[in-house]
């Protein structure tokens, strides 16, 4: 019988549910190897074939590692909490949940259909109870710790109560807050509980504070960097403003340096790393006091980081971030009106919109001055947007001479400038540490080189109570809380206006019915609408919620344990599995999901729940599917109006047109189905056409895969038409995966031929099934092992896309041969069932392996003998000029080669009877005979 795909890809993925094929348990007898997708968010519009690159890669590998004998854990589940069903809810009054639910059931079918290997019983969601239970408690353990600088870790908030009952504040090296309060242990013990609650909330790895936050009032909640652009929300387009709000945060700066290191610890592609690198942002140099000329609300200075010390004779104004606590009270009467309209302006930024805008030069002066501390310069203080107030102490000090943004901002506003080194070295070309230049006219430094300068200043600056060095990072401390429904809820409550944990035994806080996901009517967030959701004796909840990054920073370990009520995961499990060896996704989480990923394990780690630093090995990051879309160009009359006429893409320079996307699939090879397209829209029923050939083509771009650019392609449609081993060798076949590269159904033709022509080399004419169980050839047994090698050394490199190519040479290589040799093919069964199982599967089946499944069989030996040639088809030359070509066995010795070839009659004619001078011989290259 023909490859009937439809029938075969049903049957086995089945078997697969049915046996339960994948299903993986720990096995000491076994090396193990985890093969960790990042689970996708379950939207409505389901799978495009953009979307399985990475899964159907490391499903490949997966397969491969299995046969390889290795115990693979390969898990799949879904990040199911997020703004999208919350808004689908806040349009249509319909349960996140069910939305949720309905969307998961499509991905799963999609996901079935395609026949990935995954463990199916060891599923997760984010938004299952039983899921954020255990997210609820990392919280809670984040809550209950803090770092110690000291040991290099977090510890439980315990040791630092002992700490502080022993020996007061004093000699506690923490990660803290900047405004902890010096205390004896009778300080201490004389505090109130709601004083030491609040002391260790400064200290806890979680903690409230008020911080500036990207608000989206149209959403009605906070949003993260990465969902804002330009000022506007990247879901719906609305007005986002900077706005300070008490939030929930997380010390990640507390691990800053280990994340650093970390990173030389791991194979991740190298601009992630360069990327996490930059937004951790290290930077050595000195914090810096400059005294307020008069001080305001109780503060007599204003504290400064900078990275170039020596410069600050230079100091010509200070610059402070709009959201700075002091700036109200540094503004005088007379800039009041200018200043609060510039703050104005900057709520309307996004952070990232501000770090990115080197070109706009702004700001406004407060009307305030400071003194420089070394030399006693009265220095004006503006405010400008590009200073952040969570980086650094949002001050920063202005040196025109040396910093060109700073420059631009002096001439512009026309502040001073001030030269601080000699003329023939320039501040600018100083900033490599390692160059030299000679200071003069700088006061103390005068005379003195970079280094020690620098290291005098610090020196001076400490003695005085005026500065110190210090190391900063730009990475701030993540908010953690999102005024949303359908995220999970943080597990506190408030007594006394402070935050309390739950009793572990009350987990999980389970989100309450409300009756709409929108904030209420007094601005609380949507959980503020749930009726009698309260704490023993009343107390409030927190209403906001955990954001989209929490359920995702440490799944990973509930795959290893998926179904535990008792702990995230089983002390066995966690030794057994360790740490994810391969990883797959997407660079777009450098700095969210990986970054907190790495943060939560290193915690974990140091409370001893894990036993490994770094959670993800090996990172590939696979390339986008981009969509090739299609157009069709509408004549316009003279007033620009469209017609109800379509030109050909050939012949539109003919026209004045407009180019509409139109459906990639009612469009085939680029030529328009006309009819289907009449059948598309209302409007287009009566369409007229004018054809090149007879046919209509469409015009092509590529672009991203979108739907509004409809040039979607659902993988349902491919699998109907070619199946899905076809659909997942194309997807390999289109380029090397960490590239992009553009989709084109055309080319999906060669590889469903591809596969019919493998099937057909285990079938006779009549499509009979027929093997032979005689002996191999020696060609055949090279064809075999040539592939066996190819395709091991290129799945061990993550060339999949060579494989394919490699197959179809051999496929072609084994029908020239009229191979249907057992020994050949059931090998080469074995070989390509990693990139197409189900028809891999029904010939093993065929070949009389009538149980079980070929995923527990062994990769085949490479034999390198079999490669190894018996002859060589030598270039005989004369006088260097190549003549003709000598088949000659590779074991002669030369005396036997050179025999062989003057033996030759035809090389006789070429000599024309001259006599040999000497024959120059490279075994297994040339023969030359010079005469």
């Amino acid at each position: 019988m023909d490859y009937q795909f439809k029938d075969i890809e049903q049957r086995w993925q089945q078997f697969w549910a049915e046996k339960q094929t994948f299903r993986v348990t720990e096995d000491a007898s076994k090396p193990k190897y985890y093969v960790l997708d990042m689970f996708p968010y379950p939207s409505g519009a389901g799978l495009h074939v953009g979307h399985p690159l990475g899964y159907i890669a490391s499903d490949i590998f997966s397969r491969y590692k299995r046969l390889k004998g290795f115990n693979v854990l390969h898990p799949m589940g879904y990040d199911s909490f997020g703004l999208p069903a919350e808004q689908y809810a806040i349009q249509t009054g319909q349960h996140p949940a069910i939305t949720t639910e309905s969307n998961i059931a499509t991905y799963r079918r999609q996901l079935d259909r395609l026949g990935f290997s995954f463990d199916w019983s060891r599923e997760v969601r984010t938004s299952d109870p039983g899921y954020y239970k255990w997210t609820q408690w990392i919280f809670m353990q984040l809550f209950n710790s803090w770092y110690n600088l000291e040991t290099d870790r977090a510890e439980d908030i315990t040791t630092l109560i002992e700490k502080f009952n022993a020996a007061g504040s004093a000699g506690v090296k923490a990660v803290c807050d900047d405004d902890v309060r010096n205390f004896l242990p009778t300080d201490w013990a004389a505090f109130s509980q709601d004083e030491k609650q609040e002391e260790l909330l400064k200290y806890r790895l979680t903690y409230l504070r008020e911080s500036t936050v990207n608000w989206c009032a149209a959403l009605g909640t906070v949003l993260a960097n990465d969902e804002v652009k330009d000022g506007f929300s990247e879901r719906g387009g609305y007005p986002v403003e900077q706005k300070k709000m008490m939030q929930w945060s997380m010390r990640i700066t507390a691990y800053a340096e280990r994340l650093l290191k970390g990173l030389d610890m791991i194979d991740w592609p190298e601009p992630v790393k360069e990327m996490q690198r930059n937004w951790i942002g290290k930077s050595t140099g000195a914090s810096v006091r400059f005294m307020l000329e008069i001080p305001v609300g109780g503060q007599s200075f204003i504290e400064v980081f900078t990275t170039r010390v020596d410069t600050i004779y230079g100091v010509s104004y200070l610059v402070l971030a709009p959201e700075h606590e002091l700036v109200p009270a540094l503004t005088t009467v007379a800039q009041r009106e200018e200043v609060e309209a510039y703050i104005a302006r900057t709520r309307k930024k996004s952070e990232l919109d501000r770090m990115a805008d080197t070109k706009t030069v702004s700001g406004a002066f407060t009307g305030s001055y400071v003194v420089n501390p070394v030399n006693g310069e009265k220095v004006p203080v503006w405010i400008a947007d590009y200073v952040l107030a969570g980086y650094g102490t949002g001050a920063v000090m202005g040196v025109p001479s040396g910093d060109q943004r700073d420059w631009l901002f002096a001439t512009h506003f026309n502040l001073p400038i001030v030269q601080v080194l000699d003329a023939q070295v320039n501040i600018r070309e100083q900033a490599d540490a390692t160059k030299e230049g000679t200071y003069i006219n700088s006061g103390m430094i005068n005379g003195m080189v970079y280094k020690d300068a620098v290291s005098y200043l610090n020196s001076w600056l400490e003695e005085k109570g005026l500065g110190k060095a210090k190391i900063n990072y730009r990475m701030r401390d993540a908010i953690f809380g999102r005024q949303r429904y359908w995220g999970e809820p943080i597990p506190v409550y408030f007594k006394e206006g402070l935050p309390y944990l739950l009793a572990e035994p009350e987990l999980p806080l389970v989100l309450p019915e409300i009756d709409k996901y929108l904030p209420t009517e007094t601005g609380e967030p949507p959980l503020g609408r749930a009726t009698g959701w309260k704490h023993q004796g009343g107390h409030e909840y927190e209403l906001s919620t955990m954001p989209g990054w929490a359920g995702s920073s440490w799944y990973w370990y509930r795959y290893m344990d998926a179904r535990n009520p008792d702990a995230f995961a089983s002390k066995a499990a966690i030794e057994y599995w360790q740490a994810v060896d391969l990883y797959i996704g997407g660079s777009e989480h450098a700095t969210g999901h990986l970054l907190y990923s790495r943060f939560w394990n290193k915690f974990l780690k140091d409370l001893g729940y894990v036993q490994e630093e770094e959670p993800f090995k090996k990172l590939i990051n696979q390339g986008m599917i981009q969509g090739r879309s299609n157009f069709v160009y509408r004549v316009v009359d003279a007033d620009g109006r469209g017609t109800n006429t379509f030109v050909s893409a050939g012949l539109r320079n003919g026209y004045q047109t407009s180019a509409i996307h139109v459906d990639v699939n009612i469009v085939n090879n680029d030529v328009l189905d006309l009819e289907r397209f009449k059948a598309w829209r209302e409007d287009f029923r009566d369409a007229e056409f004018v054809l090149e050939e007879g046919k209509y083509v469409c015009g092509v771009e590529i672009e991203k895969m979108s739907k509004s650019k409809y040039n979607v392609v659902n993988p349902d449609d491919l699998i109907e038409r070619y199946g899905a081993d076809t659909l997942r060798m194309y997807e390999m076949f289109l380029g090397p995966l960490e590239q992009s590269k553009p989709w084109n159904t055309n080319g999906i033709e060669g590889v469903f031929k591809f596969l019919r022509k493998f099937w057909r080399l285990f079938h006779d004419e009549n499509w009979n099934f027929q093997v032979s169980d005689a002996q191999p050839s020696p060609a055949e047994l090279k064809s075999l092992h040539k592939i066996i090698k190819k395709v091991q050394d290129d799945i061990d490199r993550f060339s999949f896309n060579t494989s394919v190519s490699s197959f179809m040479i051999a496929v072609n290589e084994l029908t020239e041969l009229k191979c249907n040799k057992r020994a050949v093919l059931q090998e080469l069964v074995v070989i390509l069932s990693p990139y197409a199982p189900h028809i891999c599967e029904e010939l093993w089946s065929l070949l009389g392996h009538e149980e079980g499944s070929l995923t527990q069989v062994s990769y085949p030996e490479f034999n390198p003998a079999y490669l190894q040639e018996a002859s060589f088809s030598y270039p005989i030359s004369v006088n260097g000029k190549m003549k003709m070509n000598l088949d000659i066995a590779l074991d002669l010795s030369q005396q036997q080669v050179e025999e062989t070839v003057l033996a030759n009659e035809q090389v006789q004619k070429y000599l024309e009877g001259r006599p040999h001078k000497k024959i120059i011989f490279v075994k297994g290259k040339i023969v030359n005979i010079v005469v």
